[in-house]
């Protein structure tokens, strides 16, 4: 091991980055392998409560305290009639699931998973489909979920023992559209037309409506960044949000690259603030469109066990990846990128939330435990609720193979004014050296370290299981320490760290 490297960061409370909307710490939960069946419903366990819901499963998504997910895809939704799930259950449909292809029962629908959602305590993301529906599927789902009563759609939802509208306000216009994989894949000019008229008629019916509208699949796409222009120009004026996604993968197993993967999500959101500032330059707006990072995670484990599974399952163990140490501080540094462009990134979603590249890993009539991944996710949900600083960093850089100049330190810092707490996000990339933190604090006069949480490891590739879940989780055992204005704290080689501080008599 070699000696320590220094790197210093200012904070200063009036160095705001913007607001954090509480839904940047969104989930996502798709009709995909395990996600559903055998992962947040499975009648038939011993934790399952009268609507079926495992209540273990329910347990941790209550600690990680979600504030919205997503539903019900991602790649389903573009073949998904969503008139299947409702109703009795013995009356509906069997479908073949194309996307997947698994045999979806449905089982589980709209209302079940709104059931769901209000046992968690979080909201619904809602998302139409653009793929093979149309206008005419989404203004009637709005119908049904939002409507008071006295029209066919709302009352076949009071017919279900729904009396109350599920008034949803969060709704996606399809999933991924510019992917040539998806079903009903278009190109920028049809799915920007469709995804106008979508809009126009589920906001007739409900005017409060948020509506998000699907950005590229990737940066990679041949598309990116055109997609997105030509997309907001037919759209801009009916839509808030327009959708990221990425995942990242060590398949060519150079942790140092790995690590630095975050570089390229951090130039992704930028691109995209840019291409929708220029079609409000463009038309003259007064209006800004935000951005909904709602799919994004480290995916690409499970790739060759999920090849071999046979087609036409229901609820086959697919894209089930084990998490390792590595994979939880990229996870890190993704959750500190989303954070550096709070001012925008309103809404986010890890992807998924239980067994499907998940934090959340069950055994379908067995336990249920937290992934690797798990708890950098928990500590920002948790800690990082208030406003993003802006933090001045000065720190040794290395070459990786797809990045130069990466920073060994990658941090954020969120503050609160309401719990007058200030909570400092830090991994450090060196895979050999400590690394000594000094941070001086602006305007934050009278506070005091209240803890300094830390995951390491010695092995990167170390993963939790259901027999040793607590392989990897986090110490209190940080030794960071506050003198008048100066956090000295010491990060250890490849570890995420997490330093609270309040002020002094709270």
């Amino acid at each position: 091991m070699g000696g320590p490297k220094k790197a210093t960061m200012t904070l200063d409370r009036s160095f705001r980055i913007g607001d954090i909307d509480d839904r940047i710490y969104g989930a996502f939960i798709e009709h995909l392998g395990r996600a559903i069946y055998g992962g947040i419903y499975e009648p038939d366990h011993e934790s399952a409560d009268a609507d079926g819901f495992r209540t273990d499963v329910l347990g941790l998504v209550k600690e990680l305290d979600v504030p919205v997910v997503r539903y019900p895809g991602g790649n389903f939704v573009s073949g998904y009639n969503w008139e299947d799930g409702i109703g009795p259950r013995e009356e509906r449909p069997r479908r073949l699931e194309l996307a997947w292809r698994s045999i979806e029962t449905n089982q589980f629908g709209t209302d079940e998973f709104m059931d769901w959602v209000n046992k968690v305590g979080t909201e619904a993301m809602m998302a139409v489909n653009l793929g093979s529906r149309g206008i005419d599927g989404a203004r009637n789902m709005v119908e049904y979920c939002n409507h008071p009563g006295g029209t066919y759609w709302s009352d076949l939802r009071k017919q279900h023992g729904y009396a109350e509208p599920h008034d949803i306000k969060l709704w996606c216009l399809g999933n991924e559209m510019d992917g040539p994989w998806q079903i009903g894949h278009k190109t920028a000019v049809e799915y920007g037309r469709i995804a106008l008229e979508a809009a126009k008629v589920m906001k007739m019916v409900d005017p409060s409506l948020e509506l998000v509208v699907c950005g590229s699949s990737n940066a990679r796409m041949p598309t990116f960044p055109e997609w997105e222009a030509t997309v907001l120009d037919h759209t801009y004026d009916m839509v808030d949000y327009i959708s990221l996604h990425t995942y990242f993968n060590n398949k060519a197993n150079d942790t140092a690259n790995f690590l630095a993967q975050s570089v390229g999500m951090d130039a992704f959101i930028d691109t995209v603030i840019g291409v929708c500032d220029y079609i409000k330059a463009k038309k003259r707006s007064q209006k800004v469109v935000n951005l909904s990072f709602d799919e994004w995670n480290v995916w690409y484990h499970s790739h060759e066990a999920t090849a071999k599974e046979e087609s036409w399952q229901i609820a086959p163990p697919i894209l089930e990846d084990v998490y390792t140490f590595e994979d939880a501080l990229v996870v890190g540094c993704m959750l500190i990128s989303l954070l550096k462009r709070a001012d925008r990134v309103k809404i986010a979603c890890i992807a998924q939330l239980v067994n499907v590249i998940a934090p959340i890993m069950t055994r379908t009539g067995g336990g249920v435990w937290r992934q690797t991944i798990f708890y950098p996710y928990l500590h920002m949900s948790l800690y990082g609720r208030g406003y993003a600083l802006t933090p001045v960093i000065d720190s040794p850089v290395y070459d990786s193979q797809d990045f130069s100049d990466v920073p060994y330190l990658e941090a954020i810092a969120v503050a609160n004014d309401e719990t007058e707490e200030l909570t400092v996000f830090a991994v450090n990339r060196d895979l050999e050296n400590p690394l000594n933190l000094e941070c001086r604090l602006g305007n934050f006069e009278g506070y005091q370290v209240i803890e300094h949480i830390t995951l390491t490891h010695t092995d990167v590739r170390a993963v939790n299981t259901e027999e040793n879940p607590n392989n990897v989780a986090p110490k209190r055992n940080g030794n960071a320490k506050l003198n008048g204005l100066i956090l000295a704290a010491d990060l250890a080689p490849l570890s995420w760290n997490v330093i609270r501080l309040g002020k002094a008599g709270k």
